[in-house]
């Protein structure tokens, strides 16, 4: 692996912890927009802004130049926002060798045009192997060494099971699953469905209300999914259940402490302005939504999410109308299709 050097393109926490993880195993250096992150990795071996407790690998290096950090890479790890995905890769594209593999850490879609980040990957990088790094991978808790598990998706397997083994280690184990749309699509729909669940922890509802969310949740998740090309069982593994549970119960997850602060009465936009990290599902939410009905497939939650994310309803409002729903058959629209 020692042969392989990796470009990270992100300094938030996971971009910063796949960079430190990769960084044991070949030469690794991290881009960064922010000239005080750089300095903080290279000066410190610490990301003080994202991850201030813990130890990046001492040869971590990092960057503002774009040239630098991917002048030499045999492979381009993007960690940026999918608001900012396509802007950073065009103003990458010069500097990427011919066909070196990009592997997508986000988990969301481009809002303009409802795409997943390794369709905008094809249209900006035509011929380059792609794939996504996914899975319930809470960032705090791989850098204390946490035993986690994650999915690494791609449409060549050859190159999947050389990248497997870079990303893996010894607290870190790495599956392959060449279900490339579910897993990727697993991941953004587990975002809204923790706001969901964060809003009914954030209104004092109990256990019971938690998990009927998280399996309905994933029952919605699925459904749609499905109906774009995903497989079944990628939703009941790491990339879509797994990935849920972690992200709607957890403190440390974005998605769902919005949902809990909306829950408790704040204010969408206030809760934006506060916190020191994207929360993907408040942007993919409508996304999503569009996704479902061009499908023709119900989603309430997500439709409910939406709601109070975009059109000023209350959490007590949408958990009202999802309390009312005519009930139906627990597997309707997934055992039909």
């Amino acid at each position: 692996m020692s042969s392989i050097n990796v470009a990270v393109l992100g300094g938030g926490s996971w971009g910063t912890t796949v960079a430190h993880l990769c960084a044991h195993k070949a030469p690794t250096t991290l881009w960064a927009r922010s000239e005080e992150t750089v300095a903080d990795i290279n000066g410190s071996h610490r990301n003080l802004r994202y991850l201030p407790d813990h130890d990046l690998h001492p040869s971590l290096r990092a960057t503002t130049d774009l040239a630098e950090a991917l002048g030499t890479a045999d492979l381009v790890v993007m960690g940026i926002p999918s608001h900012a995905f396509r802007e950073t890769l065009r103003e990458a594209v010069p500097h990427i060798r011919p066909w070196v593999p990009l592997v997508s850490l986000t988990k969301g879609l481009e809002l303009d045009t409802g795409l997943r980040m390794t369709e905008v990957v094809h249209e900006e990088l035509p011929g380059h192997p792609v794939g996504v790094l996914t899975g319930p991978n809470l960032a705090k808790e791989i850098m204390d060494g946490a035993a986690t598990a994650s999915v690494l998706s791609m449409q060549d397997d050859s190159v999947a099971q050389a990248l497997q083994e870079l990303f893996g280690g010894e607290a870190f184990r790495v599956y392959t699953n060449d279900d490339l749309i579910g897993c990727e699509l697993g991941g953004v729909f587990k975002n809204v469905v923790a706001i969901a669940s964060g809003m009914a922890d954030g209104m004092g509802t109990g256990d019971n209300t938690r998990a009927a969310l998280i399996t309905r949740g994933l029952a919605e998740i699925t459904r749609i999914g499905v109906a774009y090309g995903g497989s079944p069982m990628t939703f009941a593994g790491l990339a879509g259940m797994g990935d849920l549970i972690a992200t709607c119960i957890s403190p440390q997850s974005r998605n769902r402490t919005v949902g809990q602060k909306l829950g408790e009465g704040m204010a969408i936009d206030a809760i934006i302005t506060e916190m020191n990290q994207v929360a993907e599902g408040v942007k993919s939410c409508r996304a999503v939504q569009a996704m479902a009905r061009e499908a023709g497939v119900e989603s309430p939650i997500t439709d409910q999410v939406v709601a109070v994310c975009h059109e000023g309803a209350s959490a007590q409002e949408v958990y009202q109308r999802l309390l009312h729903r005519a009930s139906r058959p627990e597997l309707h629209g997934i055992a039909d299709r």
